[in-house]
């Protein structure tokens, strides 16, 4: 077998790339080329809207975001991240206010493209973290700047959060 014959069995038994890919081509696209993704900038009375993010490369709060997938537009992750996110509908500006490279990362090599949103629905009071005990992941939060348990790989949108952007 070939690598081009074995990429071409990979593709034969994939699904609809646009419904996501499966863990282990992710993995392996996330370490040969850069990935898209939007953040969803969703402010409030000084405060934005975070969530708590764990997995294997870190913790802490983040900006909602998701990698755009195969011939999605902008809008329609924008939207589909506000969905799984959040579990609210959005408004965003029709374009980034911030672009960022994430290039030296174990995550990958990431183009992040950051939304100004607005909320058009309401959130479900019980993705909210209670304040007490340890966050779960997804759970929202308003907060105010820059959290000291920040993710780290977001670490560039430290300004946007502090309102000097």
């Amino acid at each position: 077998m070939t690598v081009e014959t074995d990429l071409e069995n990979i593709l034969a038994n994939m699904s609809d790339p646009q419904n996501g890919l499966p863990d282990e081509v992710f993995h392996f696209i996330r370490k040969v080329t850069p990935l898209i993704n939007v953040d969803l900038l969703i402010c409030c009375d000084g405060r934005a809207l975070l969530a708590w993010r764990e997995d294997e490369y870190d913790k802490g709060w983040h900006i909602p975001g998701g990698i755009v997938r195969f011939r999605e537009a902008f809008h329609a992750r924008i939207d589909a991240v506000a969905l799984t996110e959040i579990g609210a509908t959005v408004e965003s500006e029709p374009l980034p206010c911030n672009l960022a490279q994430l290039r030296h990362h174990d995550r990958g090599h990431f183009i992040s493209l950051l939304y100004r949103c607005s909320l058009t629905s309401e959130i479900d009071p019980v993705r909210f973290y209670p304040g007490q005990g340890k966050p779960v992941n997804g759970s929202l939060s308003w907060i105010e700047g820059v959290p000291h348990d920040f993710y780290p790989a977001q670490l560039f949108y430290k300004d946007w959060l502090e309102g000097r952007s």
